[in-house]
């Protein structure tokens, strides 16, 4: 009896292991997800064609997706306010004065949920700050003089 030997199967290439194809890929050849691009390319502008047309045609699905590609939706725009808002107040306060103008409809609910959330970051930055001096103070305590 002889022992044959199994031949090992194939490894599966990983990042580190020498390239099974050290020359790489041959002038002209194009990738598949090139060639996909290119056939919607050559295509798109019948697609066009045909999805105007159903548009004209009354198709609703195809006027909103015609529409929505020439113009688009409109973003919300907040109105110019004007109430007194206290900077020099801590933020907790200015905060509250938001909101005491929306009670008194000075200001819009979207407007203020804008400002307050550029309160809570300036709130983050201030404690940032203050950290950091704190840590600054404890390291020179810590220093031998």
């Amino acid at each position: 009896m002889t022992d044959l030997v199994q031949p090992e199967p194939p490894r599966k290439w990983v990042k580190g292991m020498p390239s099974p194809n050290p020359r790489g890929r041959p002038p002209g050849v194009i990738d598949k997800r090139t060639k996909v691009t290119q056939a919607l390319a050559d295509d798109a502008p019948e697609v066009a064609r045909v999805v105007v047309e159903a548009a004209l045609a009354g198709d609703v699905q195809a006027a909103n997706l015609v529409l929505s590609r020439v113009a688009p939706a409109l973003k919300q725009q907040a109105e110019r306010v004007q109430f007194e808002l206290d900077g020099s107040r801590p933020l907790a306060e200015q905060a509250h004065q938001i909101l005491l103008a929306v009670s008194e409809g000075k200001l819009d609910a979207e407007t203020a949920r804008t400002l307050i959330g550029c309160i809570q970051s300036v709130a983050s930055v201030r404690a940032v700050e203050e950290l950091e001096h704190r840590i600054i103070l404890l390291e020179a305590k810590a220093l031998p003089a």
